[in-house]
């Protein structure tokens, strides 16, 4: 694919799809502007180039037009960021739109509305597309997170811009994605977190195709105990899922891949600040107790099995860490792994809170801004918004 600072796009105008859903409390004040802040580098090198810059992206899961899910809060704390007024369209499409677009001057940034707004966003509708695209010079994709999403603003546009091209951000996904999975510095580790192994499966069957040391940990660490004989109490497992869990552990032996599963964990009868919990062996749960968070002992072992790691990919938690009670595995993992010599890139989602909760974010090599998109890139997939920049390179080679 081509990027964006492959075409000239001096005094052109700019549509670029990003991804500013970002979280709001309930007084609309925008709690992590991470993602905001993540495409800084390609608004800014469009102005330096006296570019019209029109900013599209979603909010939230809107059913219609929901004031609650504006995209106004990010207007304010764009200008604030760029120290520049960004303008605010009432709408995406529409005649008033047109018109902001049409009359902006080089340098000028507007936000449209909620993309979302409309169902034909998501139902990738040809018509809306041609309508985002209306008195636009050159297409730029600089949301990642929504890559595997073949959405109107995503992959529809790239039927009918005159020029599309991938942004900074998703440059620097798409290279350290290649870093970790197709040309990694060896030893490989995933360390691999969250609830079920059915929401990650295809990602963990591929990533036994390449990586070196696997090494589970979170709630999906429980399926895996149960198959090992171990009783696990009332902890969340996924049951359908025991012959798979088998079938890996099998695929693991028999590449030579080093499987780890915790030794030790913290358990509770309720899931509680204020609850009871005591470290057990993973061989001495209670019978009625729940694993909520992986324990010292584990954090020893698997930091252990990092230390000569040169290449570590990260996602999901180890441990119910929403919960301070149970945040200690996870908030070790996210030292230990931010404090290696190897290099880190994390994917998204619960895992990216909580290495910002822990204030280790700039430490680690990357972080991805889209959780589900690179679940999918792990899974082998091609996404949906790079094949469409991929399918426009090849067929207009010569733009």
């Amino acid at each position: 694919m081509k990027y964006l600072n492959q075409v000239n796009i001096k005094e052109k105008t700019l549509f670029i799809r990003v991804d500013f859903n970002v979280p709001l409390d309930r007084n609309r004040n925008i709690t992590d502007d991470t993602r905001i802040r993540a495409v800084l580098p390609t608004i800014n090198y469009c102005l330096d180039e006296s570019a019209k810059i029109v900013l599209a992206s979603h909010l939230g899961r809107p059913k219609g037009r929901d004031e609650s899910e504006s995209l106004s809060p990010v207007a304010r704390r764009l200008s604030r960021l760029l120290h520049k007024k960004v303008k605010f369209a009432p709408d995406c499409i529409g005649p008033e739109t047109q018109k902001m677009i049409k009359e902006m001057k080089p340098g000028d940034v507007l936000l449209l509305e909620n993309l979302r707004f409309h169902p034909e966003e998501e139902k990738n509708d040809p018509e809306f597309s041609r309508q985002l695209m209306t008195h636009i010079d050159v297409y730029v994709d600089d949301a990642f997170a929504v890559a595997h999403r073949a959405h109107a603003s995503v992959e529809g546009v790239t039927h009918v811009a005159p020029i599309c091209v991938a942004g900074f951000l998703m440059q620097d996904e798409v290279l350290y994605f290649h870093k970790s999975m197709e040309d990694p510095a060896r030893p490989l580790a995933a360390l691999i977190g969250g609830a079920k192994i059915s929401s990650k499966l295809t990602a963990l069957k591929n990533l036994l195709k390449n990586v070196d040391k696997m090494i589970i940990g979170g709630a999906m660490a429980n399926t895996f105990l149960k198959v090992m004989g171990y009783n696990v109490g009332k902890s969340l497992v996924d049951d359908k899922m025991l012959d798979t869990a088998k079938e890996m552990l099998a695929t693991a032996l028999k590449k030579g891949v080093k499987f780890y599963l915790p030794v030790d964990c913290v358990v509770t009868q309720t899931l509680d600040n204020r609850a009871e919990t005591k470290i057990t062996p993973v061989q001495e749960v209670p019978e009625d107790w729940i694993i909520a968070d992986i324990g010292p002992a584990t954090v020893t072992l698997f930091n252990e099995a990092l230390q000569n790691a040169k290449t570590i990919v990260w996602n999901g938690p180890m441990g119910a860490f929403e919960i301070d009670a149970f945040s200690r595995g996870t908030m070790a993992m996210v030292h230990n792994v931010a404090n290696s010599f190897a290099l880190t890139i994390v994917g998204g989602g619960d895992t990216d809170v909580a290495i910002h909760k822990a204030g280790e974010y700039r430490k680690f090599s990357y972080v991805s801004t889209g959780g589900g998109a690179f679940i999918e890139l792990l899974e082998g997939k091609k996404l949906p918004g790079i094949l469409a920049l991929e399918e426009w390179h090849k067929k207009h080679k010569d733009a």
